[in-house]
């Protein structure tokens, strides 16, 4: 059984990654019913929790079939860091988890996402005063360093254990890599390996399909996967590993009706808990990837970035339904 403090999570967890402009709730209530073990919030800037800002607040949401959830927090201040984490913990969540590996420039090169790893001692120090104020579990989500020349994970994790997080997750790539190349896991193995680091390690990058999973679960011995990227559009993702673990057997791809239908959930929680307006447009960035490879799908996707009413989307996502219901994947 793998706990972060007293919260169980089963023998092997799956994670859905922390994904701006993806993770909010519409979406993470899908991956939920597929599976997924623990959620978070897409990372929430910590200045504009502690300016009460309507677009950070709102990300505070949470609902109680969504549990457990952590809720994530970035920003290069310690006093700041200290009192987002506090307003997150009265939004009650499982637990607290600061983002020190976000790579985006507009965030790193302030020294707050993975910019925190060119500064270990202050990551370890605001670490350590976010565990102070919390009452609840404080994690960490991370890379193996800015570059290929300063890679110090296996440092870096016992350092952050000792200041007392309960949980850590490392993305297998550098600052430098983005997202680009492949993620190294050797070095998550490393951290795993070491006898004197006992919190649970989850590993994070590539995992696109059950049998990667599988394969780096064996090989690299890590406590959880956090999925990410792989989950845009295609939420089934965790269930199709979970079942591959159990049997050794694939599961067919969801069907034309089954992704239709799924699509649907999510336009009407986005329009649910967005409003209309906002609802309506922030899903256009999904048709493609639910629909993603589909042969003549491409007039209904332009039709559906066009279509101005919640009625009139469903009214095409139906016609999808209709008329490519006889597509063989």
């Amino acid at each position: 059984m793998v706990k972060i403090g007293d919260i169980e999570l089963g023998a092997f967890p799956l994670l859905l990654a922390p994904m701006e402009d993806v993770s909010d709730p519409p979406f993470r209530a899908l991956c939920k019913q597929q599976g997924a073990d623990m959620m978070y919030t897409e990372f929430i800037a910590a200045e504009g929790l502690i300016r009460d800002a309507a677009k950070s607040v709102h990300k505070l949401d949470i609902f109680d079939y969504e549990r457990p959830m952590g809720i994530q927090i970035f920003g290069d201040k310690i006093d700041v860091m200290c009192d987002a984490a506090a307003i997150a913990e009265e939004a009650g969540p499982e637990l607290v988890d600061i983002n020190f590996g976000c790579p985006v420039k507009k965030v790193a090169c302030k020294g707050a996402g993975s910019g925190a790893l060119l500064d270990i001692p202050k990551m370890v120090k605001m670490t350590e005063e976010i565990v102070k104020r919390c009452t609840l579990p404080v994690t960490v989500k991370t890379r193996l360093g800015w570059d290929h020349d300063s890679i110090h994970i296996v440092d870096i994790a016992r350092r952050l254990q000792d200041v007392g997080i309960k949980a850590l997750t490392i993305h297998g790539r550098t600052r430098q890599q983005m997202y680009k190349g492949e993620a190294d896991w050797s070095w998550i193995a490393k951290v795993k390996e070491q006898q004197d680091i006992h919190i649970p390690i989850f590993g994070n990058g590539d995992i696109d399909s059950p049998e990667k999973a599988l394969e780096y679960k064996n090989r690299y011995g890590v406590d959880g996967i956090m999925i990410g990227r792989a989950a845009i559009g295609y939420p089934w993702i965790f269930k199709e590993v979970k079942h591959f673990f159990a049997t050794g057997e694939k599961l067919g791809p969801p069907t034309i009706r089954e992704r239709v239908e799924v699509c649907k959930k999510h336009l009407a929680f986005s329009v649910e808990w967005k409003g209309p307006k906002e609802g309506i447009f922030e899903m256009r960035m999904h048709y493609t990837n639910y629909f993603r490879g589909i042969q003549n799908f491409k007039p209904y996707r332009q039709r559906l970035v066009e279509a101005g009413s919640y009625e009139d989307t469903f009214a095409i996502l139906d016609e999808v339904a209709e008329q490519l219901s006889e597509y063989v994947f």
